[in-house]
């Protein structure tokens, strides 16, 4: 039987063309592959849709870059059922199903961690923009769905062009819940900072900056990352937010931004298959593969 079977989705399994991109995942794999192997923990690889593979024959999975589950939630949700009564699952399937609906931002707003304002409209109680922007005191804004990845169906609308994207809101509303978010201006020259968390405890982080003219941070969209040494402060607001989950996740990262008196803010919590860029920082490794091996032994 394998000890641990780290996931990825199917473009990343084998691939035929190692592009830098791809490179990155696969380093990554390997390192946290030797910090597990040198815990004596067998480790083997494979994509969570993968039909042909014995999930019985594994202790447990560690979900690393399923980045396509978002694109394919129904079935995703579908496996994660099957597969949780054959194994363990790190995280959690709690925490995945709690993390996997950003509505999360609200149960831990309510636990004290101060969080990005957020509104939500659900699919089926559509509200215009311009009512809730009126009632929240909101400027420019950013809209995306409550369940999605790498700024999926996320759109920047000034103030001056909410009118003609109530028709595009209303479309997106009645195929998913959405959520509207004020823009935090400061993205656009001071980026955003995620702080990695390994089953509790700050290890490193990075500083992802926007391209030229954009808001978007991630790679997809030009986005850069630079090294970053965070405040203590951003450091318990991290290490905080971990703690209000519905149970301490092994591995995850916190991304937080800043208002415009410089004070943090918590933008996403990503528990279920986040970037940890731990080749920035291989020794967080270590701690990494201790989390695992702390939720693979409880």
């Amino acid at each position: 039987m394998t000890d641990i079977t780290i996931l990825t989705d199917k473009r990343y399994y084998q691939p035929e063309e190692i592009t830098p991109y791809i490179r990155n995942i696969l380093d990554e794999f390997n390192y946290l592959k030797l910090a597990i192997e040198s815990m004596g923990l067998s480790v083997e690889r494979t994509y969570w849709d993968n039909p042909d593979y014995d999930w019985s024959q594994t202790r447990a999975v560690v979900f690393r870059t399923v980045w396509d589950y978002f694109e394919r939630i129904d079935e995703f949700r579908d496996w994660l059922e099957m597969v949780n009564v054959q194994t363990k699952l790190i995280n959690s399937l709690e925490l995945i199903n709690w993390n996997i609906d950003k509505h999360y931002l609200a149960d831990l707003q309510q636990k004290g961690v101060a969080v990005v304002p957020t509104h939500f409209v659900d699919s089926g109680n559509h509200e215009s923009l311009s009512k809730v922007c009126m009632q929240r005191g909101w400027k420019d804004i950013v809209i995306k769905p409550a369940i999605s990845g790498a700024a999926f169906h996320t759109y920047k609308i000034t103030s001056e062009e909410k009118p003609s994207k109530e028709l595009l809101f209303e479309k997106l509303v009645s195929e998913r819940d959405m959520m509207i978010q004020p823009f935090i201006s400061t993205i656009s020259h001071m980026g955003e900072a995620s702080l990695m968390v390994f089953n509790g405890k700050y290890t490193h982080a990075i500083l992802k900056r926007a391209k030229q003219g954009d808001f978007r941070v991630q790679d997809d969209f030009g986005g850069t990352v630079h090294p970053y040494d965070p405040t203590s402060e951003e450091i318990t607001l991290a290490e905080a937010a971990f703690r209000a989950c519905v149970e301490l996740p092994a591995y995850g990262r916190a991304d937080i931004v800043w208002d415009e008196n410089g004070n943090p803010l918590l933008s996403e919590l990503e528990i279920i298959e986040p970037e940890l860029w731990i080749r920035n920082h291989p020794p967080a490794a270590v701690p990494f593969a201790e989390g695992i091996l702390a939720k693979l032994n409880s």
